[in-house]
């Protein structure tokens, strides 16, 4: 990296050595342990190993800096100060068992505002980036949010929770309606992804509840540099820690919280701060 660097550059390196970690394990199976952190909640050493070297990494250039990562920070919290937003592995179920899709995502959040995010794909090697104010990029080429209007021509994403279930019965009426009312449903297994999909056009829209800081706090920056809009489910900011998100293009992302306002009681569709 050159002498003058960019929280960007920060983060892509920071993000490629990660990536380093995982294709070690994935070529080599046969040394991952697998734990649980809950009933269907999985952590293997690689996600351990991922973060560490991600974090040492970004320590080299900014020593001073605070993190906030999904598996060594116990207090979800977040200051003014430069804070690095960590998620070594999303997708670690699907990494656990050798299925695509799998990312790195790291982001920058300086004065409770994103400044810089990288999502990387370590698959198919896709690099989304994105700084506050200059665009969002996939593999160093423009992207934005697409420009479908009409809810019977979207694509939408979302993920099945496997932490909280308290919501499943209503979350899947709401599936129900957007099944019959949209070109349909897709499920990748990693936040982090669908974000960066959203942000490149290849879904209108995504929601999802359950979700942590480290699951979005890259991909949000990448699909407002894109066009996009991000709110929690009752409109509002509270989507970082909040765990209930909306975001897509204006019309898409305004169909799903008119949906979900109507198929979610208020009292569940709260942001959980």
């Amino acid at each position: 990296m050159p002498k003058t660097y960019s929280d960007l550059q920060v983060a892509h390196e920071a993000a490629l050595k990660g990536a380093q970690i995982i294709r070690h394990f994935a070529e080599n199976r046969h040394t991952l342990t697998i734990d649980h952190k809950g009933r269907h909640d999985l952590v293997t050493q690689a996600d351990v190993q991922t973060e560490q070297r991600i974090i040492e990494t970004i320590r080299e250039y900014c020593p001073n800096d605070a993190f906030l990562a999904e598996e060594s920070s116990a207090d979800a919290r977040l200051t003014d100060a430069r804070t690095w937003i960590i998620d070594p592995i999303d997708g670690t179920t699907n990494f656990a068992h050798a299925f695509p899709v799998f990312c790195v995502s790291v982001a920058l959040w300086e004065n409770r505002q994103p400044k810089a995010a990288v999502i990387y794909e370590v698959n198919s090697g896709e690099m989304f980036t994105a700084e506050a104010g200059g665009g969002a990029f996939l593999n160093g080429k423009p992207i934005r949010v697409s420009e479908i209007s009409r809810a019977g021509d979207a694509l939408l994403g979302t993920g099945f929770p496997y932490r909280d279930l308290g919501l499943i019965d209503d979350y899947l009426r709401l599936m129900k309606c957007f099944m019959e009312e949209t070109h349909g449903i897709r499920r990748p297994g990693s936040a982090a992804y669908d974000l960066a999909c959203v942000a490149a056009g290849r879904l209108d829209g995504f929601y999802e509840y359950a979700l942590s800081p480290w699951d979005v706090a890259a991909g949000v920056l990448l699909i407002q540099e894109a066009g996009g809009t991000v709110c929690d489910w009752d409109g509002g900011e509270g989507w970082l820690f909040g765990k209930r998100i909306i975001c897509g293009n204006s019309p898409v992302s305004a169909y799903l919280l008119e949906r979900i306002r109507e198929y979610i009681p208020e009292e569940k569709r709260r942001a959980q701060l």
